[in-house]
Formats: C-alpha cells, sequence, structure tokens
C-alpha cells in the first residue's frame, strides 16, 4: 500500500489531529517497541490519550484507556502469577463486556494465546474444542459456569469474579515489556456444520489492515461505537481492535436486545454501530420510532458474518439512512468484499468490491477466472489471510489466494455470493442453491425468515427442505410456498418438505445451524 494512501486516510480520518508533543512521542515510541497488534494498539492509545473513554460498560460504567491499561497489567500479572507462559493457551467465555478486553489484552501483553469461546456451544462441543486447542485454563462469566462443566480436570477454570477479586488483591506491577513471541488471538469457526475450528489471527505489520477498513467505512478517530457483534466473532474482535487503534470510545452490552440497542444508540450519542446482520433483523421488526433519524448521531453501521435477505438493506436504509456498510469475509479471509451504500442502492444483495489491498478472483473448477455473471468459486488474498488452522489443515490456494468456501459471481463491477460452495443441492442432477429458493420466499409478507436445506433422498439423492418462520399474526401453508416457489423458478427449485416455524435456530453470532434443521426431518 502506498505510503501516500495511509497518510491521506489517517488525515482525513481525525487521526493526525494535533495532540500534547510528549503524548505523540510516546504513542509513536508505544507503536515502535509493541507492534500493531492488540498490545501495542491499547499502549499507543493510552499513550496518546489516556483520559479519553475507551469502553462504556453497562456494569463497570466509564473506563479510561490509562485505565483499561492499567486493569489490563494486573490481569497479565495475575496470570503470570499463575504460572501461565508465552505459547501456552487460555480460553475466553465471556460476552461482551470490558473484563473481556482486559482478558484479551492481557494475554497479548505477555505472549500467551488467547482461544475466544462461542458463548452458545454446549458443554461438550466447548469440552472437545478445549482439548483440540489444548487449552490449559479458562476465563468465563460467573453464568456461563454450567458450560466448562465438561473440561477435563486438568484444565483450570477462573470465574469473573474470581479473577475480579485476585485483580483488586494485586498491586500495579511495573511496566511490562514486550515477550519474544506475541500472543496471539485464536477465533473459532462457526460451527454450523460441524465441529468449531481454531483459525490463529495474525499480527499487522503496520497501518495496512487498518487503512483498508477505515478507507471503505468512515470511520473517525475518538467515534463512540456501539459493538454489539459478539467479541469473540471475527467481527466484533475486529469492531474492538479497531476502535482502540482510533482511540474510540466503545459502547458495550452484556446481551444483544434490539430495543435496548436503538436506545443506546441516541443514549450514548452513538457515531457507529458493528452488528451481526440478523441483528439489524430484529431491529427493524421493532416499531418506527418517527424523527429518530434526525435525532441520532449514527453515520455509519457496519455488519459482517451473514447474508441479508433479500433486498433488506434497502428496507434498513430507508429507515436509518444511507449509513449502511456490510463487509463480506471469512475467518480465513479476513476481509474480502465491503458493500457502501452507494453499492446497496445500485444492488441491495451486492457483497461490494474489494478494498484497498485484497484481491479477489472468481474461479471455474479448473482454476480459470469465469468471465463476468457467470458462477464459480471465490479466492481471496490480502495481509490478515490466516496461516492454517490450529490443527495443522488449511484452505485451498489457488494463484497466491485462499478459498473462502462461497461460491459467487461479477456483475457490472460488483460482487455477488451465491452462498457456500457445500451447501449446493443437486437433486436429481439439478443444481440448485438455497439463496435462490429463500431469496423469493422472504418477499412474502407472511415470512419473517426462511431457511432452505438439502435432506438425503432415496429417489432424487437429495431434496429440497424449506423451513419457515411466520411472522406473528399472519399465516401461510406448504402450498402456498411451493406454489409460490413454482411461479417464479425452475420445478426443481420447489421444496418438496415444507416446515413452518417459530424461528430459525441460529448460533451466537446469528448464522442458521443447517445441521439442526436437517435432523427434524431425519
Amino acid at each position: 500500500m502506498h505510503p501516500l494512501t495511509v497518510l491521506s486516510t489517517i488525515a482525513r480520518r481525525g487521526m493526525l489531529a494535533p495532540g500534547p508533543p510528549h503524548h505523540q512521542v510516546s504513542q509513536l515510541a508505544a507503536l515502535r517497541r509493541w507492534g500493531f497488534g492488540l498490545a501495542g494498539e491499547l499502549r499507543q492509545a493510552a499513550a496518546r490519550s489516556p483520559k479519553v473513554v475507551a469502553v462504556v460498560d453497562e456494569g463497570r460504567g466509564a473506563v479510561t484507556y490509562a485505565e483499561l491499561l492499567a486493569r489490563s497489567e494486573r490481569v497479565a500479572a495475575v496470570l503470570l502469577d499463575r504460572g501461565y507462559r508465552p505459547g501456552d493457551r487460555l480460553l475466553l467465555l465471556a460476552r461482551n463486556h470490558v473484563g473481556a478486553i482486559e482478558v484479551m489484552c492481557a494475554t497479548a501483553a505477555i505472549g500467551v494465546d488467547v482461544v475466544l469461546g462461542n458463548t452458545g456451544l454446549p458443554p461438550q462441543q466447548l469440552a472437545l474444542v478445549a482439548g483440540q486447542q489444548d487449552v490449559r485454563g479458562v476465563v468465563h462469566d460467573d453464568d456461563l459456569a454450567e458450560c466448562v462443566t465438561g473440561l477435563g480436570a486438568e484444565v483450570e477454570r477462573i470465574g469473573e469474579s474470581e479473577l475480579e477479586a485476585l485483580v483488586e488483591r494485586t498491586p500495579q506491577p511495573g511496566p511490562l515489556r514486550p515477550p519474544a513471541r506475541g500472543g496471539r488471538t485464536i477465533i473459532l469457526t462457526s460451527g454450523t456444520t460441524g465441529t468449531p475450528k481454531g483459525a490463529a489471527r495474525k499480527t499487522p505489520g503496520g497501518f495496512g489492515p487498518l487503512i483498508s477498513i477505515i478507507e471503505r467505512i468512515p470511520l473517525r478517530a475518538r467515534d463512540r461505537i456501539l459493538v454489539s457483534a459478539p467479541l469473540f466473532h471475527t467481527w466484533g474482535y475486529a469492531a474492538m481492535q479497531l476502535s482502540v487503534a482510533m482511540r474510540a470510545t466503545i459502547v458495550l452490552q452484556r446481551r444483544f436486545d434490539p430495543l435496548a440497542a436503538r436506545v443506546a444508540l441516541e443514549e450514548h450519542e452513538v457515531d457507529a454501530m458493528f452488528a451481526v446482520p440478523v441483528m439489524l433483523q430484529r431491529m427493524m421488526e421493532l416499531p418506527p420510532d418517527p424523527g429518530a433519524r434526525e435525532r441520532r448521531r449514527l453515520r455509519v453501521v457496519a455488519t459482517s458474518g451473514s447474508a441479508y435477505p433479500s433486498g433488506f438493506t434497502t428496507t434498513f436504509m430507508d429507515e436509518y439512512g444511507d449509513v449502511l456498510y456490510n463487509l463480506y469475509g471469512s475467518t480465513e479471509a479476513s476481509w474480502v468484499c465491503i458493500a457502501t451504500p452507494q453499492d446497496l442502492r445500485r444492488d441491495p444483495d451486492t457483497a461490494g468490491t474489494p478494498p484497498l489491498g485484497t484481491r479477489v478472483l472468481v474461479l471455474d473448477d479448473d482454476g480459470r477466472e469465469v468471465t463476468p455473471g457467470e458462477t464459480g468459486r471465490i479466492f481471496a488474498g490480502n495481509e490478515l489471510v490466516f496461516d492454517g488452522y490450529t490443527d495443522g489443515r488449511t484452505k485451498e490456494r489457488l494463484h497466491g489466494l485462499v478459498s473462502t468456501g462461497d461460491m459467487g459471481s461479477v456483475r457490472d463491477g460488483l460482487y455477488f455470493v451465491a452462498g457456500r460452495d457445500d451447501d449446493m443441492i443437486v437433486s436429481g442432477g439439478e443444481n440448485v442453491y438455497p439463496s435462490e429458493v429463500e431469496s423469493l420466499l422472504v418477499q412474502h409478507p407472511a415470512v419473517r425468515e426462511v431457511a432452505v436445506v438439502g435432506v438425503p433422498d432415496p429417489d432424487f439423492g437429495q431434496r429440497l427442505a424449506a423451513f419457515v418462520a411466520v411472522r406473528p399474526g399472519h399465516s401461510i401453508d406448504a402450498d402456498e410456498v411451493r406454489a409460490m416457489v413454482r411461479a417464479e423458478r425452475a420445478r426443481h427449485c420447489v421444496p418438496r418438505d415444507v416446515v413452518l416455524v417459530d424461528e430459525l435456530p441460529r448460533n451466537a453470532t446469528g448464522k442458521v445451524l443447517a445441521r439442526e434443521l436437517r435432523e427434524r426431518l431425519a
């Protein structure tokens, strides 16, 4: 990335605003000594803006950057006292609160790897993940204690209250020294089709990753940012790290509630919100709030993690304004494309275009680039592509790019995602992508949301099953669903099974659990 691009972008985003000279010197020194990972980003923020509020926590209140650094170093002292050393792994099972950030910053500073556990995993699956990741201990929220009961006796358990008591008794240590090996953050894949895998995030080598995002998504230094996406999710973690890098104020609520989130936008004078798509869908189910657009400071709503129902992005912007930025990416490839409000007005279903420093190709089965409009496999590359899973496996790579696992196309310069390559359903020799049927059915006024999956069939290999969640006060039956598809799609797209449900099963990041849907028809 050209140095002038870097300088012009950070200047436009307010990161070069004048400040006390000694603070600026300390800021640069912190980055030079600690690098651009979470430990370095926190220290540069605390050096430049020590009195700026880093986190507004619904339990603890306002925490400044100086206080956040001091607390994280005391957490680090507790972990060191309990024998944790560089290369050890600690499982963090926590919701969105400042204590979770303190643990992440502490482990990064002492070279301990932190595995971000999904709070929605059942105990058996969490125990399997802990064994695969060879964790030495787990720090968990008090209300998640039952989730760690299946962990082996050799895994140390530290509850939220216990850690708080230990920190309170621990004197403030002297300044830490950067470890020879920095602590890594291990993000788990979504696990919607199997056991989650661990993917270690690279430590940025400079401003490049930050510039790639903020050049397209107009965040500014010192913004107030509501992070509703789970911090253990790739997008929530990225939001937290971006916020610290920009010395922003992070607003956190332990659990997402659509009304509480909408209230927080005004109560905390939020400039930007990071969420996963289903959160916005739930907010749009609330009664309209006339005049809210004029009362809010909201400039950016940045989402990632799953696809929107067809046309939803336009509906959202009609109520909240042209503030929606949707990032298409994966745990393995980080970001791939970003759709701006202008892109989404042009086509509400687009994934947008690759940001600076990212290369994307859509390839056929022979590794050749497909022609515009044709569907192929999506491969991407940027500075933060993962090195492989922690169990030694990796993703397919072609032309120096990693497979995202998705199928898609390019039309008129915009990228589109058709669905997962392993989601394609082959029924009677015909290929069907679930999104073809889902995007149609969600347009029915009675349909709140829908998921289409393939289930084994003795005659056709697979058959389509549609699971339809009906809006309160509305009705639709299986024959209506099939008739709607038959009228607009090819015959092989008509679902043989139609199951009406109250809601779709989702994991903690909002992704539909196709595995559970298939089990209902087993």
